[in-house]
This record gives C-alpha cells, sequence and structure tokens, in this order.
C-alpha cells in the first residue's frame, strides 16, 4: 500500500513537472510541428520493442539502495516507491515511458498527464505484485522471459493507440 503510494506519489511530481513545460512548449509550437515528430518516435518505440530495431533507452542504472527500506515500513515504502514512480533512479527496459513523457511535453493535456501518471504507478505496482504473488522458484523470471516480446509490442500498440485516442480527441 505504502509503494504504491509512493508510486504515485513519484509518477505524478513528474507528471506535474513535465506537464507545465509541456504548457509552454504547446502554446509555443503549432501542433504539426509537435505531433510530427512525436509520431515518428512512437513508431521508433514501436519498432524497439518489437525487437527490429536497437535504440538505447536514457536510464540511470541504479537501483534503489537498500537502506531505504530500513526506514519503517510506512517511510521506506513511500520513499522506495516514490523513487521508483519517478522513473529517474532504475533501470529501464522499455522506451514506453519515455514515449508518454515526450508526449506529455508536446501534446498531453494536464488532466492527460495526471491520467499517464496513474497509469505509469499503477504499471509498475501490478508488475511487483505480480512477481511477489508468483513464486520465489524463478518460474516468473522464466514466464516472463518467454513471453516478454509479446507482452513488450501488446504494451506498446497500447499505449500508443491510447495515445493517438487521447490526442484525437482533444483535437
Amino acid at each position: 500500500m505504502y509503494f504504491g503510494l509512493g508510486l504515485w506519489l513519484g509518477a505524478t511530481s513528474v507528471a506535474v513537472v513535465a506537464a507545465a513545460l509541456g504548457g509552454v512548449v504547446q502554446s509555443l509550437l503549432p501542433p504539426a510541428v509537435r505531433l510530427v515528430p512525436l509520431g515518428l518516435v512512437a513508431l521508433a518505440v514501436l519498432l524497439r520493442e518489437a525487437g527490429v530495431i536497437t535504440l538505447p533507452v536514457p536510464e540511470n542504472k541504479r537501483l534503489v539502495p537498500e537502506h531505504v527500506l530500513h526506514r519503517g515500513r510506512v517511510f521506506g515504502g513511500v520513499q522506495f516507491g516514490f523513487e521508483m514512480g519517478t522513473g529517474m533512479r532504475t533501470y529501464s527496459p522499455s522506451a514506453l515511458p519515455h514515449l508518454v513523457l515526450l508526449a506529455v511535453l508536446l501534446a498531453v493535456p494536464f488532466s492527460g498527464a495526471l491520467a499517464a501518471a496513474a497509469g505509469f504507478a499503477a504499471a509498475r505496482w501490478i508488475m511487483a505484485a505480480a512477481s511477489i504473488a508468483h513464486s520465489d522458484d524463478g518460474s516468473w523470471s522464466a514466464l516472463w522471459s518467454d513471453n516478454r516480446r509479446l507482452l513488450a509490442v501488446a504494451t506498446a500498440v497500447a499505449t500508443i493507440a491510447s495515445l493517438a485516442a487521447g490526442l484525437w480527441a482533444v483535437a
């Protein structure tokens, strides 16, 4: 519960800052100048997730320090979740969060940025909960590995379709 709260707080913090910057960008640049690059990046991310191309993803290759967990169930859980929720202090196996962040900067309205934050936090929480609930024998990792590409492509298509539908509705 506290981990989830921290995830939501971290993701919301990033979304609010990105939406504020995005408000400036979106007011200064016409839609075509913003949406064409966003569409090209979405295509590149889809190809990356499908394994067709290789693109590095900006990431901070450090885990949240173990001492954070020793701060207690409430404060440790919230801080650990916050740091994971910002996406700034962890490994990033997918480019999808970067695509959504770019979309928030270039096209998504403030309310959409808050929805994206909630979605990011929920996805992080679901992965942690699923891995803990599955087993300790390594079968979760094997199951994930066996289906990684399919899940990556399905998630990419769902993310891009959601962004497109949301932007279409706003336009």
